[in-house]
């Protein structure tokens, strides 16, 4: 058996495990958050959910916006248990911005890409969000994020939406999980993948564009996982 069968059939198989485990995936109740969000130790993170990704552009992809039923739920429920701290890290780039080496121009700053979607606007609690502009993948780059954390310590648990799972998502719950752990400060933070999901760019379609391709089924589901090997708590739902 040549090294590349031998791989593939690992993979296969470690594939495989990975889908059972997402089919395994645990529902979190929204009780069980109530009393501690009552006493503001619960936040909302949603990171990208903006024009850019989700309706019009050249990043726009039809199964992010498929999530924003899902977000505008989340964003609802948590407010009904008590939760108030709503921070929304956004793409917001400069028109110089290095990230368009690697991908297309998208969400410039003062664009209507770079907006928040209509429907988290129109909640009408949307007064309290904190938007954090951000010129790169990471929401804790040049951005005060790190500074709004320092400055809210009764925070014990963030729960994290938006896009894309493999790329801002990721790159915004695991340095939240991290920094906890570098301080030895017990800190939740939660990944419900229903209101989680990223892009897809099939193989064909990427080589035809001479880009690279991007499996949105497989990075999702890589990524989950990634996070749920570095302490995020990856559920189904809250419901």
């Amino acid at each position: 058996m040549s090294e590349t069968t031998t791989f593939q059939a690992q993979a296969t198989r470690f594939l495989q495990a990975l889908l059972d485990w997402q089919s395994r995936l645990p529902a979190l109740s929204w009780q069980s958050l109530q009393p501690e969000a009552e006493q503001g130790h619960v936040a909302l993170f949603c990171v990208d959910m903006i024009n850019g990704f989700c309706h019009q552009g050249a990043l726009a992809s039809p199964r992010v916006q498929s999530i924003i039923p899902a977000v505008v739920n989340t964003f609802e429920q948590a407010y009904a248990i008590g939760v108030r701290s709503f921070v929304l890290p956004q793409d917001c780039h400069s028109e110089d911005a290095p990230e368009f080496a690697a991908f297309p121009p998208h969400c410039q700053r003062g664009s209507r890409e770079a907006e928040t979607i209509p429907e988290l606007l129109a909640l009408p609690f949307a007064h309290l969000y904190t938007i954090f502009p951000k010129n790169s993948l990471s929401a804790f780059y040049n951005t005060g994020l790190t500074a709004w954390l320092s400055d809210h310590p009764e925070l014990n648990t963030i729960i994290v939406v938006g896009d894309c799972t493999d790329l801002c998502v990721h790159q915004l719950a695991l340095p939240l999980k991290l920094q906890a752990n570098a301080l030895n400060r017990p800190l939740r933070v939660i990944v419900p993948e229903n209101a989680v999901q990223t892009y897809d760019m099939p193989v064909e379609t990427a080589q035809a564009a001479g880009i690279l391709p991007h499996d949105g089924d497989v990075m999702h589901l890589l990524f989950l996982y990634h996070m749920q090997l570095n302490g995020v708590e990856v559920v189904k739902e809250i419901v």
